[in-house]
C-alpha cells in the first residue's frame, strides 16, 4: 500500500533525490516550511522505509573500476534455499552493485562493477564457476553508459 504524500512530502522528496547532502534549514527553505516541520516529515519518511538511506554516487571510472557488466545467471535448482543461498552470496560481493531476482528467464540479473578483466575473472571464480549450482551465465559488457540515475518517478499528491 501507498502511504499518503501530500504535495510537501512530494516536494522533500524531489529535493532529497537531487541532493541529499542539504542541511535541514536549507531543505526546509526549498520545499517553503519550517525547518520543524520539515525535520518531521523527513523523519517520517525515512521511518515509514520510503527513504531508505542517503548515500554519495562516486565515480566507478575514477576509481579505478572502469568495467561494468550485467550478469544473467540461471541456476540448476530454483528451491528457495537455492535461491536464497546464490542470492545471499551475490548480495555479500562487494563488485555486485544490484541483484534482482527475475522472472521469466534467468533466475538472476546482476550489475557488476569491477577494475577490468582479470578481476571478472576473479568475480566469476568465486561467484559462479565455484557455485555447483549454476547451470548457465551470460554476460553483457558495458560500452557506454548513455543514462545512469538514481531518481525515482513520483506519484501525485494524495488529497486530503
Amino acid at each position: 500500500m501507498i502511504p499518503l504524500l501530500d504535495a510537501t512530502d512530494l516536494k522533500i522528496l524531489e529535493v532529497l533525490q537531487v541532493d541529499a547532502s542539504l542541511t535541514n534549514h536549507a531543505l526546509a527553505t526549498r520545499v517553503h516550511t519550517s525547518p520543524a516541520t520539515c525535520l518531521r516529515r523527513v523523519k517520517r519518511l525515512v521511518d515509514a522505509g520510503i527513504i531508505e538511506r542517503r548515500v554519495a554516487i562516486v565515480s566507478p571510472q575514477k576509481l579505478g573500476h572502469g568495467l561494468t557488466a550485467i550478469v544473467e545467471v540461471t541456476l540448476d535448482r530454483q528451491s528457495a534455499e537455492s535461491l536464497a543461498a546464490f542470492e545471499s552470496r551475490a548480495v555479500h560481493e562487494a563488485a555486485v552493485q544490484q541483484c534482482h531476482r527475475v522472472s521469466p528467464g534467468p533466475d538472476f540479473v546482476l550489475t557488476v562493477q569491477v577494475a577490468d578483466m582479470p578481476a571478472f575473472h576473479a568475480l566469476v571464480q568465486r561467484l559462479f564457476t565455484d557455485d555447483t549450482n549454476v547451470r548457465n551465465v551470460k554476460t553483457f559488457f558495458s560500452v557506454h553508459r548513455a543514462k545512469f540515475e538514481t531518481r525515482v518517478a513520483l506519484p501525485r499528491p494524495a488529497r486530503r
